[in-house]
Parts: C-alpha cells; structure tokens; sequence
C-alpha cells in the first residue's frame, strides 16, 4: 500500500500546487508558489504570460496535514496510512540525494546537492501552475521595423507646402500649382482660406469691422434668447417635499484581510487552543479559524492587509518559528 502511494507523492504535490501557496512535504521540505506577472524579453522579443514561480524551502518541514489529508482522500485511505507512506518516500528521496546528489519531481524541478551538501531547488518550465493562465503561452514577436514609417513621413513632411504668409498674392500662389480635383479633394482647406483672404482684401479694415459687429450682435440675441427660456424654466419648476426622507442605516462590513501567517495546523483543538493562547501572550494578534475540510484546526500568528506586510512579519516570525508559513485567503 505504502509503495503504490508513495510512487504518486510528485503527482500530488503538483495538484496542489495550483490551489495552494505552500505545499509541505513532512520531514523533507516545502514548495512555495509565487505570481509572476507578464514580462517581455527585450532581446529575443519574446512575450511571456503571468506565471507561478516554484521555490523550495528545506526548513519548512512541519506536518500541516494538508499532503497526508489530499492523499488520503485520493487514495480512499486512513490519515496515518498516508502519513507513513510520505515518510517512506521521503526516506528513498533523502537516499537517492546521497548517492546521486540530485534527481528530479516530474512537473515541479530538480533538486541536487551543493558543495555544502545543501539542497538546491531548479523549478521545471513545462507546466504552468497559474490557473488564470491556462492556455496562454509565451510566444516571440517579430521587432517592429519603424524605417518605413519614417521615410513616409519625411515624404510627407517634404511635400506638405509651407505655412501661409501674411500677404494674399503670395497664399495664393499656392492653388494653381494642384489640379481643381486634387483641391477639392485632398486639401479644402486651401480654398477657404484663400476666399477668406481674399474678402478682407476687397473690403479692407471697414468690412472686417461690419463683419464682427454682426458677429456679436447675433451672439447677443443668442444669449438673451436662452437666459429667458431658463428663466421661465426656473419660474415653472415647483419643489415639494411631502415626506422627509427615512433614515439610512449603514452597515460597515469588517474587511475581510487576504494574507495569514499560519503558526500551525492541528488534529486536537486543545492543542490548537494552546498555541493560540501563548502566541497572544507574546504579543502576537493571534486567530483562530474555522477547521478546515480534513479536520484540521488551524491557528495564526496575525492577518495582513498586504502580501508586502505579510512578508516582512513572516521574516521576523521565522527567526523564533522557521516552519512558519503564507497563506492567501480571505478570512
């Protein structure tokens, strides 16, 4: 039994990969998940999607039950059964290192021993254990040739004639040099402003003046016209309240915090409710939370609003409890 279970350890440690942030394999180590956003590889063009990044941290060896209970329920077995199936895996893995110094978890990495005869962890690249990214692969771009659209706008630039002098006869000097078409069609701008031109030319300062008194007497007429129509508007409105309003009452949700340290996950409440209450005479904002779904009572060192705060706490917190761990859920 130990043997038929053990041979799918990896496997399992890969499915809850994709749900979870902190897989524990008791007594060996465990394999962390972080998101990697989308990033683009400047010198190869190549585009690559947001991703989970698999490290392994060998301290974190604490049973929380989380393997032991999947496996059990996979398999149809007892706790302890699954529980001494890892133990026996973890025994052939602790050998295997020994003689060959490394060897490799299908879909999750490598890991191989250093001169300090630590364990050193190569994630895998085939699978992708984000589920928002299902689908979505990295791919390479062509560079984008900017030459072409430079020399057409040079072109442009070159043919675009110049900016309208002050003097009529030289503006336009510049419509008989297109055909009738080509300044009906490409540039009608060039019309009116010449028309333009030439009525102040034929009516010089006086007729301008004539122009804009009629402009503003107009303007005038408009104005007056939409002040009465709002006056009368004003005038007709009628404004009643024939019962105040009923009160409001606000409910304030407390919010709900996304990032837990995690001091332990444990089989007897008693046990649970120990630990929480020496971490709240410690000084810690210690919680408890609801068991979860393979009877497990968990307890926390505190809730963080930010994964940045949550990280900077859980440093610390390793120094006193290096199995201590991130979880992210919203409680």
């Amino acid at each position: 039994m130990y043997n038929f279970v053990s041979m799918k350890i990896e496997q399992y440690i890969s499915q809850l990969l994709y749900r979870h942030q902190c897989v524990t394999v008791p007594g060996f180590g465990a394999f962390l998940t972080e998101i990697q956003s989308a990033h683009l590889h400047e010198s190869t063009n190549s585009f690559y999607p947001p991703k989970k990044v698999i490290s392994f941290n060998s301290h974190l060896k604490n049973n929380d039950g989380l393997l032991a209970n999947h496996i059990a329920q996979i398999e149809k077995t007892d706790y302890e059964t699954s529980v001494a199936a890892i133990e026996s895996e973890v025994i052939i893995w602790n050998s295997i290192l020994q003689v060959n110094e490394r060897f490799t978890l299908k879909n999750i990495g490598e890991l191989y021993l250093n001169a300090e005869k630590n364990i050193v962890f190569t994630p895998s690249e085939n699978i992708n254990y984000l589920k928002e990214s299902f689908g979505l692969n990295s791919f390479v771009s062509p560079a984008v040739k900017r030459e072409a659209y430079k020399e057409v706008i040079e072109y442009i630039q070159k043919e675009e004639p110049a900016a309208l002098e002050s003097t009529p006869t030289e503006t336009i000097a510049f419509v008989p040099t297109e055909t009738a078409h080509e300044a009906r069609t490409t540039r009608p701008y060039l019309k009116y402003a010449a028309i333009f031109i030439l009525a102040l030319t034929a009516t010089g300062s006086i007729g301008f003046k004539l122009f804009q008194d009629h402009v503003q007497t107009q303007t005038l007429i408009v104005e007056e016209q939409v002040q009465k129509q709002v006056q009368s508007k004003i005038q007709e409105a009628t404004f009643m309240i024939e019962s105040p309003m009923p009160s409001v009452t606000l409910t304030v949700k407390e919010e709900k915090l996304p990032y837990h340290i995690v001091a332990g996950a444990f089989r007897d409440e008693e046990n649970a409710e120990k630990v929480f209450t020496d971490l709240l005479a410690n000084g810690f904002k210690a919680r408890r939370i609801a068991p979860n779904r393979h009877g497990l009572f968990p307890v926390l060192y505190g809730s963080f609003a930010t994964k940045a705060g949550a990280k900077q706490a859980l440093a610390e917190i390793h120094k006193i409890n290096p199995d201590a761990w991130l979880m992210t859920r919203k409680l």
